[in-house]
C-alpha cells in the first residue's frame, strides 16, 4: 500500500497525488532497483517509460524506511537532475550578475532541507511536490528570486552601473585589507564585530569568507590541496571578486559601528 499523504488543505481535506501520479508509483514498485534507476533516468517525456518526478520524489522518500544512504544517493542523482534542468542556467566564466547563480543556490539549499528534515521523520511541505512537483518548484525560485533581488540591492553601491564591474571606490576600500590580518583580531569584542558583519554578507560572499578564514588557498595547482575555486566549483577571478566584495562590506560595516 502506498503511504499516504499528511499534508491537508485549509479546508482540512487530505492531499492526494494525481491518479496518474499512483498507478506509476504502484508499476515502479515492482521492479528491482537497478531497472528503477533506469527508468528514471529516462529524459524524453515523450517515451512511455518516462518516469515523473512526482513518482521519483515519493521513492526518494521512501528510503527513511529502509535507512539505505547508497539506495537514497541513487535516487537522489537523478531527481536533483531534474531540479537542475528546471533552474536557471549557471552563469558563464567572466559574467558578473550572480542573480542566477543566487537562485539556483537558494533552490537547491531549501530543497536540500526539506529532504533531510523528511528523512528525519516526516516533512509535510514536500507532499505537494509529490502532487505537483513543477507547481511546487516555481515556488521555490520565486522566493529564490525575491532573495536574490534582495541581496543584489545590497550590494548594488559596490558595482559601477555602467560597466557592472567592482567600483574604483570598492576596489580603493578593500586595497589590501584583511580583516583577519589586523592587530585587532585578538580583541574578542572585534572579533565580535567581525562574526555580525560576515552574517550580514550575501551567501556566496560568506562562504568564500568563512574559507579563508579556516585557511583554504583561493586556487592551488596541487591536484591533492582543496582550493575555494574547486570546492565551489568558480573560478579564481570569480573567487577574487566576490572577496574584494566582501571585504570591502565588512569594512563599511566595521566604520559604521565605530571600528
Amino acid at each position: 500500500m502506498i503511504e499516504p499523504l499528511r499534508k491537508r488543505t485549509i479546508d482540512g481535506k487530505a492531499y492526494a497525488r494525481p491518479a496518474a501520479v499512483e498507478a506509476s508509483i504502484v508499476e515502479l514498485a515492482e521492479l528491482s532497483r537497478d531497472d528503477l534507476i533506469a527508468r528514471c533516468e529516462i529524459t524524453a517525456k515523450t517515451d512511455p517509460r518516462y518516469v515523473r518526478t512526482e513518482s521519483i520524489l515519493h521513492f526518494v522518500r521512501a528510503t527513511r524506511r529502509d535507512n539505505s544512504e547508497a539506495w537514497f544517493e541513487r535516487l537522489y542523482k537523478e531527481l536533483s537532475r531534474r531540479v537542475l534542468r528546471r533552474l536557471p542556467r549557471e552563469q558563464r566564466e567572466g559574467d558578473e550578475s550572480l542573480t542566477s547563480e543566487r537562485i539556483r543556490e537558494t533552490v537547491l539549499d531549501r530543497f536540500l532541507d526539506l529532504l533531510s528534515i523528511d528523512r528525519c521523520g516526516y516533512c509535510d511541505k514536500l507532499d505537494y511536490f509529490e502532487v505537483a512537483f513543477d507547481s511546487a518548484l516555481a515556488s521555490l525560485r520565486m522566493d529564490g528570486r525575491r532573495r536574490a533581488w534582495r541581496e543584489e540591492k545590497r550590494t548594488a553601491a559596490l558595482d559601477d552601473p555602467e560597466t557592472g564591474q567592482m567600483s574604483a571606490a570598492v576596489e580603493a576600500a578593500a586595497g589590501s585589507y584583511d580583516p583577519f590580518e589586523i592587530a585587532e583580531f585578538d580583541d574578542p569584542a572585534y572579533r565580535k564585530r567581525i562574526d555580525a558583519a560576515i552574517g550580514e554578507l550575501p551567501k556566496e560572499q560568506r562562504e568564500i569568507v568563512e574559507m579563508l578564514r579556516l585557511g583554504f588557498p583561493i586556487e592551488s595547482k596541487d591536484p591533492n590541496t582543496l582550493s575555494i575555486a574547486t570546492a565551489l566549483n568558480i573560478v579564481e577571478k570569480t573567487v577574487r571578486n566576490r572577496r574584494d566584495r566582501a571585504f570591502a562590506s565588512i569594512r563599511e560595516k566595521l566604520r559604521g559601528d565605530g571600528a
